[in-house]
């Protein structure tokens, strides 16, 4: 059995043992490096590369002699090291998911921002067809990992590969959409790199001074957004919202670059096997994709209010949303939650009906083309961001404003 000992008092607490060997070895909340698994596979060779010598196996009977801190940092992979930006280009199925679109979107932006590259991930088996969209969409240049085990989304295959493409491109900046995938994948990739992640992001920027990325995010139930920033570890990631970013024109003209990315996956890599999947038949609000949303909040009332909210989107073949208050007094379901702490939507035209226009809702849909609201009370805030503010009692509004739609031909 290999005997494995640290040093804490000359452990830097540089994560490159974890890296190296993350099955070997993690860092404390001390940041200092503890052994996991004295016989994982690597053990030996990551205590050979600690920059300090603070790692001994067994047969070693004398450390070395130490190297001092600042030797030591210039051996650790600096933050001047990476550069660029890239998002994991969720797909299922070969189907692109949206938010990776979305990600392109933002990405591209960062990147121009920084003057750096803009690169995707492709995990997946035989979708190196969905590239073209990707590089469309707005990447420089897209890695394609391709192996059956990849086939179907599984966390442990899906973690290596990532982690192996990043240590390889270093990129400054990783994103994922925050989707069951990229909530699940996301943070056990910043366990392993030593990183830090902000989940649930609605906004993305870059810090002119210091050119880093500023992720903010709804905190605290959603009372406050607070903004991120991770200044001594890369790469800085984040999940993001789906709904929230801003999609680009597909350039079909964009040229870009293909990369075939090997990655040496075995069934030992596989800690779980997917064996079926079930789809359950389920009747979910489809708001992210929606091109017109008609929320209903506190005036509604009550349940059966919904049901003129739900005629009035009959008529413009809309989806149904609603407002936070009107989910939690069971009036609507969960997945008709519009706000910060439901579905950030960007609709081309959102009629908000008896909602008052918390900040919490008013983030969640003030990025809609066109918003109009309707509310009998003239000082109500989701008027400061409304494009058409109608005052007046909804119960009121909404029958006259169906019979005029009619009239127009429109849902007759």
């Amino acid at each position: 059995m290999m005997k494995v000992t640290i040093n804490k008092d000359d452990c830097i607490g540089c994560g490159i043992c974890v890296t190296q060997c993350p099955d070997g070895y993690e860092l404390n909340e001390e940041m200092k490096a503890v052994v996991k698994n004295p016989n994982a596979p690597g053990v030996k060779e990551a205590a050979e590369a600690c920059p300090v010598n603070a790692i001994l196996t067994e047969g070693e009977s004398e450390p070395m002699a130490p190297v001092t801190k600042e030797e030591a940092c210039e051996a650790k992979p600096s933050i001047c090291d990476y550069s660029g930006v890239m998002i994991f280009a969720e797909q299922r199925g070969g189907e692109l998911k949206k938010v990776s679109l979305e990600l392109l979107g933002r990405g591209r932006g960062l990147a121009d921002d920084l003057g750096v590259p803009l690169y995707a991930a492709l995990l997946g088996h035989n979708v190196e067809g969905l590239a073209a969209a990707i590089i469309a969409g707005g990447a420089d240049k897209v890695y394609l990992i391709d192996d059956p085990l990849l086939e179907k989304y599984n966390t442990s295959c899906y973690a290596k590969a990532m982690c192996n493409l990043i240590n390889f491109e270093k990129p400054e900046i990783v994103l994922y959409g925050a989707t069951h995938i990229g909530r699940d994948l996301a943070p056990r990739i910043a366990k392993r790199l030593n990183t830090g992640l902000t989940a649930d992001c609605t906004e993305l920027s870059i810090e002119a001074e210091t050119k880093m990325l500023l992720q903010t995010r709804p905190a605290f139930g959603g009372n406050i957004m607070a903004t991120i920033m991770c200044p001594d570890n890369r790469p800085q990631m984040s999940t993001v919202r789906p709904g929230i970013m801003k999609l680009l024109e597909p350039d079909a003209s964009r040229k870009g670059e293909v990369v075939k990315f090997e990655v040496k996956l075995s069934d030992a890599d596989v800690m779980t096997r997917i064996i079926e999947i079930i789809k359950e038949r389920k009747q979910v609000a489809n708001l992210e994709d929606a091109k017109i949303i008609v929320s209903g909040g506190r005036g509604v009332g009550s349940a059966d209010g919904f049901k003129i909210i739900k005629a009035l989107a009959d008529v413009l073949n809309a989806e149904v949303g609603g407002s936070r208050v009107a989910v939690e007094k069971g009036w609507i379901s969960k997945d008709h939650q519009v706000g910060q702490t439901g579905k950030s939507v960007r609709p081309n035209l959102y009629i908000a009906c008896g909602i008052s226009g918390s900040i919490q809702h008013r983030a969640g849909m003030q990025n809609s083309g066109c918003i109009v609201a309707i509310n009998k009370d003239p000082s109500a805030q989701i008027f400061t961001v409304a494009d058409i503010g109608l005052v007046g009692d909804l119960f009121d509004v909404i029958p006259a404003l169906i019979e005029e739609l009619k009239a127009a031909g429109i849902g007759a």
